[in-house]
């Protein structure tokens, strides 16, 4: 029997700790690597190059959406769940569009979660069960992501502008100029026609970039 090893990326202790004792009695599961935020979570799938993460879809620093992303791509063989207290349509089709090969939602009982671990690692995808019955009334290409073209610095941007972060504090999260973050800002206003910081900000909620419970100042 293979060992399927893990990655577990949540930002609260008690619930990446409830993980990892649901999936350590699992004798094919083996978590091999946790992370508290979305950029350590990249960091580690590039170093331990786990089979499956179990991702977070509102994570510091980096959301679970944008981490996917990076992390599908320097790793391909990663396949990852995404993890979510919620199940509207959009945060379905933002995780399928970033990469994700499942959708789970947190309330999902320990046997949903050991399957859709299972599924994905042998190359097929998951939805919890309420998820799957939904979708299944709904016309596929439903799920296809709008065609907004953001590039990953600029759901970087989007992200941290959605947090309340201005335009100096998101130059020094990123290591780059006040100067590239405001063009960014101006791309991404262009993009979704969107035109305020406060329309922005409403965008990354209802896409799942951040949740709603995130503490925001608006600027």
């Amino acid at each position: 029997m293979n060992t399927i090893t893990v990655l577990l990326a949540e930002d609260h202790d008690f619930v990446r700790e409830g993980f990892r004792h649901m999936l350590q009695v699992e004798t094919d599961i083996h978590v091999i690597g946790e992370a508290g935020n979305g950029r350590d979570a990249v960091t580690l799938v590039k170093k331990l190059r786990p089979a499956v993460v179990l991702m977070d879809i509102a994570m510091p620093q980096l959301n679970g959406l944008e981490a996917t992303r990076q992390m599908t791509k320097a790793v391909p063989t990663t396949r990852v769940i995404m993890l979510s207290a919620h199940s509207d349509d959009a945060y379905i089709s933002e995780s399928m569009a970033a990469g994700a090969a499942g959708f789970l939602i947190k309330q999902s009982s320990s046997q949903n979660v050991y399957h859709a671990i299972r599924e994905v690692y042998n190359g097929r995808t998951y939805f919890s069960p309420s998820v799957a019955k939904r979708l299944r009334n709904r016309r596929t290409s439903s799920l296809l992501v709008r065609s907004n073209d953001l590039s990953s610095r600029e759901m970087e941007v989007l992200q941290l502008i959605a947090e309340g972060k201005a335009n100096k504090q998101t130059a020094g999260e990123l290591g780059i100029s006040i100067k590239t973050v405001e063009k960014h800002r101006e791309n991404l206003m262009a993009k979704l026609d969107i035109h305020d910081t406060a329309g922005l900000t409403r965008y990354a909620i209802a896409t799942g970039i951040i949740e709603s419970s995130v503490q925001l100042t608006i600027i």
